[in-house]
């Protein structure tokens, strides 16, 4: 009689992929002969080449899910994790995967969506080696922290654990600065003192819901920002004192976010003390930056992937670049360099205030910036007949772009941006992508229209994770 496979059931494994989440694909082990033991398993924290026992955790008509509990034999390419708390915590998927196995996995995620989704010919495009990290650890800028408190009641702060919004405790990230688990001691140790509550999610009551931690990587300038459930923050001057005292203190404040969500930040920031932002660089090019802003978390390879973009945008002085998607104008700044005129669109209006600002600091004078839909502003750009085309301070028909740039955020561009882009008809279009899926996805709209492939790369800026940059340059076809 053969066996039907359950829950909890224990199974042997042979892992033969990462999936993109960075689960390991497992297949039964040979010999086993239980009903459904063609199944595929999704286990996370095995890698390919281990030979794992997991326990099925849920079953599916062709797949399933089991938990990892022995590694029978390792991985070649296994390494021992630095945190001790890596398979707890959410946010390092494959930490016990080598950085050079890392690297080719994101390689092959990206020309495997190109593949599937995009349906790109591989043999036909350019798409070049990976650009790894020099060091992998310690390369974050910018850390959130968690409030709450453990299963033992005990206050704590830390991250969430994988599809979940229960609270591990670290105080120490190694992807972050060093630094900041000196916040982390002297905000819980506060809290303790003058019984401030954490925020507890499901009743919606408490205080402090997460800390915001930034770093000027140049500048060794330190931002904190505390997260509160209300109003104001009691015993603020006692914290305060707690926390200017550490080396590169420049910014403490609060953000007020009220919502029954899990939105980390809300839209109201109250300087407590210092100033109301720190400072850094990306390659020459000083940035303020703001609680609310967006900024690149790695700063270091950030700069290498700018580059990146400025070498596909192929610029000669001559062109007008729009960068849509623009932020607080990082990417905007370093065009402004090598074109006539660079044009930066975004919905934010605080990041636009922020990108002038940033223009005014490394007297760029070329550069724009605007609060808008971008593909609103591309349509009434490219589709009126008029002369003058009036939109805030007076777009004109010769703004058409010859090259546009897209950084969009992980859900890619929408199909009103893509038609949009379409229209306009720029000599090159370079695309910075977060996600390679949604990548392809819009490359494959952008070829449909007229555009083909020129050359791709990845970037890592986010070792330890599944995550991974990549910037492509489409070119306009001559008809």
């Amino acid at each position: 009689m053969v066996q039907i496979m359950k829950k909890n059931d224990l199974i042997e494994l042979e892992i033969v992929d990462l999936s993109a989440d960075g689960s390991g694909v497992g297949k039964m082990a040979e010999g086993d002969h239980r009903e459904g033991s063609a199944m595929t398993f999704f286990v996370k924290d095995a890698l390919v080449g281990d030979r794992v026992l997991a326990k099925i955790i849920k079953l599916k008509k062709t797949y399933g899910y089991a938990r990892l509990t022995e590694i029978i034999e390792p991985s070649p390419d296994r390494v021992e994790p630095k945190c001790p708390m890596h398979r707890q915590c959410g946010g390092c998927q494959i930490q016990a995967l080598s950085y050079e196995k890392q690297l080719e996995y994101k390689q092959n995620k990206i020309c495997n969506n190109l593949l599937r989704i995009g349906g790109f010919d591989l043999s036909q495009i350019r798409m070049d080696p990976i650009i790894g990290m020099r060091e992998a650890f310690r390369y974050r800028n910018k850390a959130q922290f968690p409030i709450g408190r453990d299963k033992n009641g005990k206050l704590a702060a830390g991250f969430y654990a994988a599809r979940t919004h229960v609270i591990v405790p670290i105080e120490d990230c190694y992807l972050g600065v060093s630094q900041n688990q000196d916040v982390i001691s002297e905000i819980l140790a506060w809290m303790e003192q003058y019984q401030i509550e954490p925020y507890d999610e499901k009743s919606g009551t408490g205080l402090v819901r997460h800390v915001l931690i930034r770093y000027g990587f140049r500048t060794k300038q330190m931002m904190v920002c505390i997260v509160i459930n209300g109003k104001s923050l009691p015993w603020s001057k006692e914290l305060i004192d707690r926390l200017k005292a550490l080396e590169g203190m420049t910014s403490i404040s609060v953000n007020i976010n009220k919502q029954r969500n899990n939105v980390i930040m809300g839209d109201t920031v109250r300087t407590l003390w210092g100033a109301d932002y720190i400072e850094d660089y990306i390659g020459d090019i000083k940035f303020q930056i703001s609680p609310l802003s967006f900024y690149q978390v790695n700063p270091v390879q950030t700069e290498v992937l700018y580059r990146k973009v400025l070498e596909f945008a192929g610029l000669t002085g001559e062109e007008t670049v729009w960068d849509l998607y623009c932020g607080i104008g990082t990417i905007s700044l370093f065009l402004a360099r090598r074109a006539k005129r660079v044009y930066g669109i975004e919905i934010i209006p605080q990041a636009v205030e922020d990108a002038k600002r940033n223009c005014k600091i490394n007297a760029i004078s070329n550069a724009e910036f605007f609060v808008g839909e971008a593909e609103d502003v591309l349509e009434r750009i490219c589709g009126s007949d008029e002369a003058d085309l009036m939109l805030g301070n007076g777009w004109r028909k010769e703004w058409r772009p010859q090259v546009v740039v897209v950084d969009p955020p992980r859900k890619g561009c929408g199909e009103k941006l893509l038609d949009a882009i379409l229209k306009v008809q720029p000599e090159r279009v370079v695309y910075v992508s977060c996600d390679s899926a949604t990548l392809a996805r819009d490359l494959k709209v952008l070829c449909a229209g007229g555009y083909e492939m020129v050359r791709g790369q990845g970037v890592d800026l986010f070792g330890q994770t599944v995550h991974v940059e990549c910037v492509v340059l489409m070119s306009r076809v001559e008809k």
